[in-house]
C-alpha cells in the first residue's frame, strides 16, 4: 500500500472530541460513582455468577416506587462466562405468573448501562420487561471490546437465555433494540436468534466497511472519535487496535484483511439470515450521520423481505435519538414504541399501515414534518442529469475552502439550526478546486435520495483522492452544503484516463426556486484521509465516446 501523504490517526480534534463525548455522556447519563465502586473492575478470566448486586445510587434515583417499576442491577454471564454488566426494568407488579414482552439493549459505544434508563423505565411502564446491558469490553462489563465480533452477538442470545429464566419474559414475544452499537448488535442479531421477532436500530450501520472506509478512503473523523472513546472508556481487543493501526497508517497489504473484519461485523452479510428468521425490522438513521451514513441502511432496507420500515431524518450520528434519552419528548423514541407495541404485542396502532419508508426533509419547517414512500427506489420520481462538459485540473494537497464539517457537530448545527457547511462559490480557488455550475432553477428543487457522478480523471500520479460536494448555491453565491462523498485510487498509471462512478451521501433537500447547483471537487477534507502525493494533479475531463453527468433524484 502507497502511504497516505497524511497518516489517518486519532489527531487531537478527534481524541478531544472523544473526550468531550465521554464527559457529556457521564453528566447527561447520571453516571454515580457509588454505582461504579458496588463492582470491581471485571475480566474476562474472572466470569461472576448471574446475580443481582445491590440496587446503587443510579438505581435508587430512578424513583421506581413512584413510577411504578422496578430496577435491578445485575450481572450477567455472557458468552464463555464474561461477565455482562446489566439492569432489569420491570413494572413493579410483575411476577412469575404473568409472562411479558422482552425488549433487551445493548448499550452505545462507549456508553453505560445506565443509557436507556429513561427510555426503559417507560417501556416497563407500558408491560415490557426490558433488560439493558454493557457490552462487553465497556465500562463495568468484562471481555474486550470486539466490535460487534461473534462474542457480541452470541452475548445477545445469552442475556436473552438469562432474561428468560430470572424475569417474567415471554420466550415468544422478544425484541431487540439499541442505538449506534446498540442498533448494529440488534440488527446482527436477529440474524443469529429467531426468537427474536423485532428490532428496532436507530442510528446503526448495515456496511460496516461502506460506512467508515467508503470510496476506498479511511473515514478519519469517524474512527478517531470511536478509538479514542473506545480507549477512554473501555478494553479493545488486540485484533481491534491492529485494524485502527492498519487503518490509520493506509497499510494497503492489510486492505482485503480490513473488508473481511467489517463484513463479518456488517449486517447486510447476513441478509438470507435475517430474511429467514423473519423479524420485524424498523430501521431509523440521519441525512449527516458522519459515523454510519445512511446509504448501506436504504439499500439494506430494500433488501428486507419482513414486516420493515425506514426513517430517515435531519440531524447527526445519534442526535435525532439524543432527547429521548434524557427522558424528553422524541419523535423516534415515540415511534419505536409503537413499532414494538406492534409487532411483540400485536396492538393495531396502524404503525404498520403507513407507507414503510418516512423521510423528513434536511429543509422541512416542522420536526414531524414526514414524507411516506412505497420503498427506497420509489422516493425521486424523476432523475435530472447535469452534464459536466468542461475539463478541469486542480492541484491536490491545498484544501480549497469546501469541506464536509465536523464529525457530529455539523450534522447537529444543520439539524437545530438549519446551518449546513457553508462555503463562498465565487471565492474558491479554481487552482485547488474543480467547480461546474448549473443554471438558477425557476421552481424549487426537491433532492430525495442518492446523487450519483460519473466523470473521467486523469492523474499524473498512481494514487489520489477527491471529495466531491454538491451546494445549493443562493444569489450571493453561498454554497449551502446538500451532500458529498470522497474516493480514493491505488496503483493507476500516471497519465492514463479512467472513469470514475461515486455515489454521494444520501439526502433531501428542497433547493429554493432562484438557487442553483454546483458541484464542487477538491483533494482535501478534514473529515477524510488524502491520499495525494506532494505536487500531485487531477484532471476532470468529459470525452465524447464517455461524457461526464451527475445525476440528481428529484422528486415532482
Amino acid at each position: 500500500m502507497t502511504p497516505a501523504r497524511k497518516a489517518p490517526r486519532p489527531t487531537a480534534t478527534t481524541t478531544a472530541a472523544a473526550v468531550s463525548v465521554t464527559v457529556l455522556a457521564g453528566a447527561a447519563f447520571g453516571l454515580a460513582p457509588a454505582a461504579q465502586a458496588t463492582t470491581p473492575a471485571p475480566t474476562a478470566a474472572t466470569p461472576t455468577a448471574a446475580t443481582p448486586t445491590a440496587v446503587t445510587a443510579a438505581a435508587a434515583t430512578a424513583d421506581p416506587a413512584a413510577s411504578g417499576v422496578s430496577i435491578r442491577f445485575v450481572d450477567i454471564p455472557g458468552d464463555g462466562g464474561v461477565r455482562l454488566a446489566a439492569n432489569v426494568v420491570a413494572p413493579s407488579n410483575a411476577d412469575a405468573s404473568g409472562r411479558l414482552p422482552l425488549i433487551v439493549l445493548p448499550t452505545s459505544w462507549s456508553l453505560p448501562q445506565v443509557e436507556y434508563l429513561a427510555q426503559a423505565k417507560k417501556l416497563a411502564q407500558a408491560g415490557y420487561v426490558v433488560l439493558t446491558y454493557n457490552t462487553r469490553g465497556f465500562w463495568q462489563s468484562g471481555g474486550r471490546i470486539e466490535t460487534a465480533g461473534p462474542p457480541d452477538i452470541a452475548d445477545a442470545s445469552r442475556v436473552i437465555d438469562w432474561a428468560l429464566t430470572n424475569t417474567p419474559a415471554d420466550p415468544d414475544h422478544i425484541g431487540m433494540a439499541g442505538l449506534s452499537y446498540g442498533a448494529g448488535i440488534g440488527l446482527l442479531a436477529a440474524g443469529a436468534d429467531p426468537r427474536i421477532k423485532a428490532v428496532v436500530a436507530m442510528s446503526g450501520w448495515a456496511d460496516l466497511v461502506g460506512s467508515i472506509y467508503s470510496g476506498r478512503t479511511q473515514h478519519a473523523q469517524a474512527a478517531g472519535l470511536l478509538g479514542g472513546a473506545g480507549e477512554l472508556t473501555g478494553r479493545p481487543s488486540e485484533e481491534l487496535r491492529q485494524i485502527l493501526e492498519d487503518f490509520f497508517s493506509s497499510n494497503l497489504a492489510k486492505e482485503q484483511d480490513l473488508i473481511a473484519w467489517g463484513k463479518k461485523r456488517s449486517p447486510a452479510t447476513y441478509l438470507d439470515r435475517i430474511n429467514a428468521n423473519g423479524a420485524a425490522i424498523m430501521l431509523g438513521n440521519a441525512w449527516g450521520d458522519s459515523i454510519f451514513p445512511p446509504n448501506s441502511y436504504a439499500d439494506f432496507f430494500d433488501k428486507l423481505t419482513g414486516p420493515k420500515r425506514l426513517e430517515l431524518r435531519p440531524g447527526d450520528h445519534a442526535t435525532a435519538e439524543l432527547t429521548g434519552l434524557l427522558g424528553l419528548p422524541n419523535t423516534a423514541w415515540n415511534h419505536a414504541r409503537q413499532w414494538l407495541d406492534r409487532y411483540l404485542k400485536g396492538e393495531r396502532n396502524g404503525i404498520d399501515t403507513e407507507q414503510p419508508v418516512q423521510l423528513m426533509s434536511r429543509t422541512a419547517a416542522d420536526g414531524d414534518d414526514y414524507e411516506g414512500y412505497p420503498s427506497w427506489s420509489a422516493v425521486p420520481s424523476g432523475q435530472r442529469r447535469v452534464p459536466l462538459t468542461t475539463t478541469e485540473k486542480i492541484t491536490a494537497n491545498h484544501d480549497s475552502g469546501a469541506n464536509a464539517g465536523t464529525v457530529l457537530l455539523s450534522g447537529a448545527l444543520d439539524q437545530f439550526l438549519k446551518i449546513p457547511p457553508l462555503v463562498s462559490i465565487p471565492l474558491l480557488s479554481r487552482s485547488h478546486a474543480a467547480v461546474w455550475q448549473t443554471g438558477a432553477f425557476a421552481r424549487e428543487q426537491r433532492v430525495r435520495g442518492t446523487v450519483k457522478l460519473h466523470t473521467t480523471v486523469t492523474g499524473d500520479r498512481s494514487d489520489g483522492t477527491a471529495v466531491a460536494y454538491l451546494y445549493d448555491v443562493g444569489p450571493l453565491g453561498i454554497g449551502k452544503l446538500i451532500t458529498n462523498a470522497p474516493f480514493t485510487f491505488h496503483d493507476r498509471a500516471p497519465g492514463t484516463p479512467f472513469g470514475v462512478d461515486l455515489e454521494l451521501f444520501s439526502t433531501a433537500y428542497d433547493v429554493p426556486a432562484g438557487h442553483r447547483l454546483a458541484l464542487v471537487v477538491d483533494t482535501v477534507d478534514p473529515l477524510y484521509i488524502e491520499h495525494n502525493p506532494d505536487g500531485a494533479h487531477l484532471t476532470f475531463s468529459s470525452p465524447d465516446a464517455d461524457p461526464s453527468y451527475l445525476t440528481v433524484p428529484v422528486r415532482d
